[in-house]
């Protein structure tokens, strides 16, 4: 996985610690990997545990990025060939399936023409509920590739499908998706 480059989107949701695992686990590997927060992630994990992790300052803005004069959205997506959305949440999942890019994540899912990976992460009655299963119908018709959720034990005390796939599981869809090691 040398010198790949993927973009990881971490949403706002407790499921986001595991996520500086992951980009752990790929930087480890030898994978390029470029942060982006949405503002709630930043209430779960701070983006300087990001930082250390992949050696990149994580970006959150959706304007006055420097180094990116066309705007993050775009100059991002051109230059990873994966983008994995983890934990991806109720409310992302709302929007990419409705196209709504009103932050800068649901706007790189929007101009990112390369393979998307998305790792579901909510309480188990939302995930259950009609609508995130049409999201999430709408969102593998339109090519979005799923890794989970899980079943487990949820922090809302709960035990059901919802939970995050694991890092480990995360990282080997991506590696499926890029074509291997």
């Amino acid at each position: 996985m040398q010198g790949r480059e993927v973009l990881i989107g971490v949403c706002g949701g407790i499921a986001a610690y595991k996520t500086a695992a992951l980009v752990s686990q790929l930087v480890q590997s030898g994978v390029g990997v470029q942060v982006i927060m949405t503002e709630a992630a930043g209430k779960f994990i701070g983006p300087a545990t990001f930082e250390a992790l992949s050696g990149r300052r994580v970006i959150r803005r959706m304007f006055d990025e420097p180094g990116c004069p066309l705007g993050p959205h775009i100059e991002l997506a051109e230059r990873a060939e994966l983008l994995c959305i983890a934990p991806a949440t109720a409310n992302f999942l709302a929007k990419a399936a409705c196209g709504l890019a009103d932050d800068l994540l649901s706007t790189l899912y929007l101009s990112f023409s390369g393979k998307v990976l998305l790792a579901p992460a909510m309480n188990c009655d939302m995930w259950e509920k009609p609508a995130v299963q049409r999201n999430v119908a709408t969102l593998r018709n339109d090519g979005a590739a799923m890794v989970g959720p899980e079943e487990g034990w949820l922090s809302c005390r709960k035990k059901g499908f919802g939970r995050m796939a694991g890092p480990e599981t995360i990282f080997s869809a991506i590696e499926a998706a890029l074509g291997g090691p």
